[in-house]
């Protein structure tokens, strides 16, 4: 914060506090990784007396303490240039020492050697205060009793190492806390974030390419133009709403697979509340989910971005700060908003995600009250609901509202009476998703009488499939199909009660909401509007080394390994394993270059 003074003076007094507490947690966990290896040779060094402990000790900590003070000054200058904290980009360089160079040829060499100088003699000075006053081990002690205590002492590193004791281990999410880019940035601990991306990087297998990138891009036009540059073809949808400048509460629904909704041709009985619905609004009944995780879903929602066949690109903080966002988009055209969560968000970094896309306000777990936290994963969905109906006359209008139910989650435990009798998971996953669609039917009765409601347009979809009922296989399109529902007071009179029975993908959610609107989507490259007249039916997910794709000729499943396909319906041309194909490779493209 010293050396990007210019950007630091900006922050409130509070702000820069809180870069520091909030930040402690990453430096905590950065530092029990560091202390690891010491209190081992502890462990070890206690029962055999001829090992050179204390040299052993002085040697890791000399070598380590000079690698953290050159990553910490080497993060100074890139930061400065690069607008990202330290991760594995630079290694990427280093088959090529000529742009290395000429990339670090307006630095301060000087003063980064001077930094680099003065840390790390100052660090070995505060070292030699700590460390070189212990006392050698008491005789009465014993030698077993010492590597006893060292290996406690490693055992209890596994606090600080997790960033607490909380459920989910601490990430980058834990520091993002402002809406301010380099408050998040600010707080982030360089070498935790550096050996976290080596980590992540092991995830972004690249693909071989399939063909040629101008063969690629010339098949992917048809479908996502701007996505390789090119001009979309004129094909305004008929507006479906009375106003364009509707409130939109968009809720996803956890595992709301199609399988479960009747209304979309799944089991009746199962979710009443989302059916009767569905006549009173405009149904999509052949959507499938871009991925198989919840947290693909929200980028794929929110950002109208695919998702990866071996990662996720929300793992990755600096990639997410380029991707679009509804919340952004509908922010400019003068929208409030507010996301709300009955669990922990910093669940596989959904917090630092919806951090920088701007939300003004976040509710999760922390903020329920104790008594509410009846769920394994925190409140449970009728309290989420009670909480949104309480607050949402208070939210100005038009707002943009994000609600994510999660009692349909694993384990399935829900508070209500047992609607569909058997302990089988299948079972208890059928009164899970009717308890969802339970409590969100009394949340829309009560909210149907609010005077927000009649200016409001509800967006329904699940964030991803499920394998049950049915134990689909994973690559099986019948996992990730889901529902999709517009409806509220902003629907026009005439479009209630219409299907549409296009082929489309979760990715295809943005646009067609940003149409409606009558706002811009031309950042959504990979996201088209499901309304247009001449919409092509067509949708592409990813699942564990692979993807599918889903045409009117039918479905597709292949195989990234063996290079072939699962499964393949007896009508599915060549041209759509090469359409799959083209989207995979230029998607993971657009990836990679984030």
């Amino acid at each position: 914060m010293g050396y990007e003074h210019a950007a630091a003076s900006r922050l409130s007094l509070g702000t820069l506090a809180a870069t520091f507490g909030y930040g402690l947690r990453l430096d905590a966990s950065a530092a029990a990784y560091v202390c690891l290896i010491p209190f081992l040779l502890l462990a070890v060094g206690s029962l055999i007396p001829r090992l050179p402990l204390r040299g052993l000790v002085n040697g890791y900590s000399a070598i380590i303490g000079t690698l953290l003070a050159l990553l910490i000054i080497v993060d100074l200058e890139l930061y400065r240039a690069w607008g990202f904290r330290l991760d594995d980009t630079p290694l990427q360089y280093l088959s090529s020492p000529a742009e290395m160079a000429a990339s670090a040829g307006s630095a301060p060499v000087a003063v980064l050697l001077a930094l680099l100088a003065g840390l790390g003699l100052g660090s070995w000075a505060l070292y030699k205060v700590v460390v070189g006053r212990l006392p050698e081990l008491a005789p009465w002690f014993g030698r077993g009793r010492a590597a006893l205590a060292g290996l406690l002492y490693a055992v209890l590193l596994v606090v600080p190492l997790r960033g607490g004791t909380q459920q989910i281990p601490v990430n980058q999410s834990d520091v993002y806390f402002s809406r301010t880019p380099f408050a998040n940035h600010a707080a982030l601990n360089a070498p935790w974030n550096f050996m976290s991306a080596l980590v992540l990087r092991a995830d972004e297998k690249p693909l071989k390419p399939f063909m040629a990138d101008s063969t690629a891009r010339r098949l992917v036009a048809g479908l996502y133009p701007l996505a390789v540059g090119a001009a979309a073809p004129a094909d305004s949808a008929a507006s479906v709403l009375t106003t364009t400048r509707p409130n939109v509460l968009f809720i996803i629904l956890e595992s709301f697979t199609s399988k479960l909704v009747g209304s979309v041709g799944g089991e009746k009985g199962v979710t009443p509340s989302l059916d009767s619905l569905a006549q009173t609004g405009v149904l999509f009944d052949h959507i499938y989910a871009a991925g198989d995780r919840s947290q693909k879903g929200l980028v794929s929602l929110l950002s109208g971005y695919p998702n990866q066949p071996t990662t996720s690109i929300i793992k990755f903080p600096r990639k997410t700060e380029n991707l679009p966002h509804l919340c952004r988009t509908l922010s400019l055209a003068g929208y409030s908003s507010r996301y709300y969560y009955g669990g922990e968000l910093a669940f596989a970094n959904m917090k630092s995600y919806l951090q920088t896309a701007g939300y003004e306000h976040l509710t999760e777990r922390a903020d329920f009250a104790a008594s509410e936290q009846n769920s394994k994963w925190g409140a449970h969905d009728g309290v989420l609901f009670n909480r949104m109906l309480a607050e949402l006359g208070q939210q100005r209008q038009p707002f943009f509202v994000t609600a994510f139910t999660l009692s349909s989650h694993e384990p399935f435990d829900v508070p209500m009476k047992t609607r569909f009798p058997g302990t089988t998971e299948v079972a208890q996953f059928r009164n899970s998703v009717f308890y969802t669609d339970y409590t969100l039917g009394k949340f829309l009765q009560a909210a149907r009488k609010q005077p927000w409601y009649a200016n409001t347009l509800l967006v329904l979809v699940a964030d991803h499939g499920h394998i049950l009922p049915g134990n689909s296989t994973n690559q099986s399109p019948k996992k990730f199909r889901i529902p999709l529902l517009l409806a509220g007071g902003a629907i026009r009179p005439e479009s209630r009660g219409r299907v549409v029975r296009t082929i489309g993908s979760q990715t295809d959610v943005a646009a067609t909401l940003l149409h409606q609107l009558r706002l811009p989507a031309s950042n959504y490259v990979w996201s088209r509007d499901l309304l247009a007249p001449h919409a092509r039916p067509f949708a592409f997910y990813t699942y564990n080394d692979g993807f599918g794709a889903v045409s009117p000729a039918g479905i597709v499943t292949y195989d990234n390994v063996s290079r072939h396909t699962w499964e393949r319906d007896y009508a599915v041309p060549d041209a759509q394993i090469r359409l799959g194909e083209a989207l995979e490779q230029l998607s993971m493209e657009d990836f990679t270059k984030r």
